[in-house]
């Protein structure tokens, strides 16, 4: 079958003879893969090699953000809600892939499991492929409401939600997201569903802006988050913001974050960045008596999501952030397009 292989730093090579994958056991499922959506882990991978201290030097299949549908079914194959799964369902796959065995799985904190697998990372290859085996438990169904592409962004909603949950209450509260990109995006949707008093986005990119706006922002700063720190304290009200979510994904992004948070507040740092170290302000953030929370992946949030996507306007209308589709042969350029944030592009997905 093919497999689109990451061989290194920006070099994809289409193989036409990747292994096929094998059967599905007594609880797995072979799932034709129809979509994928790149993230910006993914980007790290491509223009890095690695994301911090994992997958260094290591060709892989990436791929994470999909769905598509069950080909092969083994005969105790349930989803993620004890429902059985049969060929022609079409799924979305929850990518990470714990112990069900330890300390942290057994209280329910899968996420944070220390013995778990990732699709997408060296061991695991992704979903840029024809074809692949999975734990049934990690599908979820998902309804002709929701079309491939929509699909795709299922999991990173899902992250969005887990770090909503973090949060705690947004009731009444002000709250600033840092980096509108697809992620920041449905966090700040998400604080406008769930109440939030003042809802500010910061975000450099002309049409993420703008989406930020479509989608509930009071006010969108259009500047890096260093330069926006004046105007943001202003914006509310002098006092700060109650909730920080830093979707940047660069160390840059946090100093500013802790600036324009307000005493007491939360800063949830949502983004990934590629060394795997960041610039921590210590004085500001002590002195505010700050909780810098750190959000890892999600659990338990696949079937809010999807419930949340398929209300459309009512909810999460993910079909509004794919700007652009690309079939398999043409990830290298659907990932440079990426990397630069060119022709206004807010989330690709490809299309196998």
């Amino acid at each position: 079958m093919k497999a689109m292989c990451l061989l290194g730093p920006e070099r994809f090579e289409l193989r036409e003879d990747y292994p096929e994958v094998p059967p599905p056991g007594d609880d797995e499922v072979t799932v034709r893969v129809r979509s994928v959506g790149i993230c910006g882990s993914d980007l790290h991978l491509y223009q890095e090699g690695h994301i911090g201290d994992i997958g260094r030097g290591q060709p892989v299949v990436p791929g994470h953000e999909f769905m598509g549908e069950i080909v092969a079914a083994g005969p105790r194959a349930r989803d993620g809600l004890g429902e059985t799964l049969a060929p022609g369902r079409r799924v979305a796959v929850e990518p990470h892939i714990p112990c069900h065995r330890c300390e942290w799985c057994e209280r329910g904190d899968v996420n944070l499991c220390p013995h778990h697998t990732f699709i997408g990372l060296p061991g695991f290859d992704g979903a840029l492929r024809e074809r692949l085996t999975v734990s049934a438990r990690n599908c979820f169904s998902i309804p002709d409401t929701i079309g491939d592409a929509a699909g795709a962004l299922l999991e990173p909603l899902g992250v969005a939600l887990h770090a909503l949950e973090l949060s705690g209450n947004l009731l009444g509260r002000r709250v600033a997201v840092i980096g509108c990109g697809p992620i920041g995006l449905k966090i700040l949707r998400l604080c406008r569903l769930a109440g939030a008093s003042q809802v500010a986005g910061i975000e450099p990119i002309a049409a993420r802006a703008e989406m930020a706006r479509r989608w509930g922002a009071d006010e969108v700063l259009e500047t890096a988050a260093q330069e926006s720190v004046a105007e943001a304290r202003e914006i509310s009200g002098g006092r700060g913001f109650d909730l920080v979510f830093e979707c940047a994904w660069t160390g840059p992004a946090l100093p500013p974050a802790i600036d324009i948070a307000a005493p007491g507040a939360r800063v949830m740092l949502v983004g990934i960045p590629g060394r795997g170290d960041t610039v921590l302000s210590h004085s500001p953030a002590r002195r505010k008596g700050l909780s810098l929370i750190f959000v890892r992946r999600m659990k338990h949030t696949y079937p809010r999501a999807i419930d949340l996507a398929a209300r459309g306007e009512r909810g999460v209308a993910l079909d509004d952030l794919v700007t652009h589709r690309f079939p398999l042969q043409q990830t290298p350029q659907a990932f440079a397009l990426n990397l630069r944030y060119g022709d206004n592009l807010i989330k690709a997905v490809i299309d196998i």
